[in-house]
């Protein structure tokens, strides 16, 4: 039994967690479970780089807080300007006792109704809630779900991203040198 512990109590995060290592490690048995940590970035992380941080900053404090544990996984979505529109995607870092693992959602781009509320300062959920007319958005179908009529649901969209940052655990032989350094930054720079 492997435990693997989700930066995060979001009911959506944890799912898409669960569901990507189901996909990449079939029949092993896992149990995930959430805790509360903080990101170190802002509550709306602003740029790509910002959103990375904020997931391996997730990552390594869970595995402070739980140090027993398997596997460590941070989410940080985030929203970056280019040129005059929003974009949205999230990162998702997953560290072992050997190894980091990181991939990015795909990015999808927003209305300008919820973009204006963004740049007012609320987060992308809370924006989200106000144009579409939802209550708490961010721990059901996202604006990706939205957007997309749940053609695409935020827990798909972060469930692809988990599989693929599981791609170096899995495959430990072809990325040798992805040395898990979860207790300083150097995981932030490959």
């Amino acid at each position: 039994m492997k435990t693997i512990v989700v930066a995060s109590k979001n009911p959506v995060k944890i799912k898409a967690v669960k569901q990507g290592f189901e996909r990449m490690f079939p029949g092993q048995e896992n149990v995930c479970k959430g805790i509360t940590v903080r990101s170190g970035v802002k509550d709306q992380p602003e740029s790509d780089v910002e959103a990375l941080r904020g997931a391996f900053n997730r990552a390594r404090e869970a595995r402070q807080q739980v140090p027993q544990a398997d596997y460590w996984v941070g989410v940080e979505g985030g929203i970056e300007e280019r040129e005059g529109e929003m974009a949205a995607f999230a990162w998702v870092v997953v560290v072992t006792g050997k190894m980091i693992g990181k991939a990015r959602t795909a990015t999808f781009y927003l209305p300008p109704s919820v973009s204006a509320l963004v740049r007012q300062g609320k987060e992308l959920g809370e924006a989200d809630d106000i144009v579409f007319g939802r209550s708490n958005s961010k721990q059901e179908n996202g604006a990706v779900g939205l957007l997309t009529g749940n053609i695409i649901d935020r827990t798909g969209l972060y469930e692809q991203a988990v599989v693929l940052a599981l791609a170096p655990i899995k495959n430990p032989e072809l990325y040798t040198g992805r040395v898990d350094e979860s207790t300083s930054d150097v995981g932030m720079k490959d």
